[in-house]
C-alpha cells in the first residue's frame, strides 16, 4: 500500500490507504472508531445480521499491526459499539485482541459509545491521550495538532466509471479527522454541517483506495456532488 505523507504541527504522518495514521518517529499507529460488536447490538434490536463484523475488523487491524509494527497502538475512541460490547465478543475474538496487545501497548480514548471501557481490557484507557505536539481525542475541539474521529467521514466524487462514495481523511493545517475503522460503521458525508464546522476555512480528502489515496480539496467534493465542473 502507498502512504500519502502529511505534516501536522511540524510532525511528518503517514494516511494508510486501510483508514489509520502512522506516525514514524514515534511509531505510534491510530485508527478510529472500531465499533466491535456493533453486529450482536444490532441483533438484540431485531435487525438481523452477520455477527462478524468484530471478527473482520480484528483480522483488519491484525494486518495493519503486522505491516506496520507500531510500539503504540491508539484506538481513538468508540472501539466499541457500548459499554457491554467488550463482554460480548467470542471467546476467539477475545483472544485475537489479546495477542494483538501482546505485539504492542493499546491505548483506549473513551468515545461517546465507550464512555467506560472495562478494566479487563489489555492496554490503558483515558479520556485523550498527548505526545509532543500532537494530541488525540475521539471528538473535535479547538486547537492545533489534533486527531479525532467520531464523525466517520466519507466523501461522494464522479469517476469514468460513475460516482463512488469511499470513506475519507479530511484534514486540514490544525487537524486530521480519522475515518472509520469497523466493518459495520457508516459515513456522514464531508459537506454536511457537523464536519464542515470543523474545517471552516476547507481542508483537504483523503478518499481510501484499494492500494493508495486519492486527494481532492472539500470545495472540489462539494462541487462535484452538485454537478460543477471544477
Amino acid at each position: 500500500m502507498t502512504a500519502a505523507p502529511v505534516h501536522l504541527a511540524g510532525e511528518r504522518l503517514l494516511l494508510d490507504p486501510a483508514g489509520a495514521i502512522f506516525w514514524p518517529a514515534q511509531r505510534i499507529l491510530a485508527v478510529a472508531d472500531l465499533h466491535l460488536e456493533k453486529g450482536t447490538a444490532c441483533a438484540r434490536r431485531g435487525q438481523l445480521v452477520p455477527p462478524f463484523d468484530s471478527r473482520v475488523t480484528l483480522d483488519r487491524l491484525a494486518r495493519l499491526i503486522h505491516r506496520t509494527k507500531p510500539a503504540t497502538l491508539v484506538a481513538v475512541g468508540d472501539s466499541f459499539h457500548d459499554d457491554a460490547a467488550a463482554a460480548r465478543l467470542a471467546s476467539a475474538d477475545a483472544a485475537r485482541l489479546a495477542l494483538l496487545a501482546a505485539e504492542t501497548n493499546f491505548v483506549w480514548v473513551r468515545g461517546n459509545h465507550d464512555p467506560s471501557p472495562p478494566a479487563s481490557l489489555p492496554g490503558r484507557a483515558a479520556t485523550e491521550f498527548s505526545l509532543g505536539p500532537l494530541i488525540f481525542r475521539h471528538q473535535s475541539l479547538a486547537g492545533s495538532g489534533e486527531i479525532s474521529g467520531h464523525f466517520h467521514p466519507k466523501a461522494r466524487v464522479a469517476t469514468r466509471a460513475g460516482e463512488i462514495t469511499r470513506p475519507c481523511f479530511v484534514a486540514d493545517s490544525n487537524r486530521i479527522m480519522l475515518p472509520a475503522f469497523g466493518a459495520y460503521t457508516g459515513g456522514l458525508d464531508v459537506r454536511s454541517p457537523a464536519i464542515a464546522a470543523i474545517f471552516p476555512r476547507g481542508g483537504r480528502v483523503f478518499l481510501l483506495g484499494e492500494q493508495r489515496l486519492f486527494s481532492f480539496s472539500l470545495g472540489q467534493v462539494a462541487a462535484a456532488a452538485c454537478g460543477i465542473s471544477v
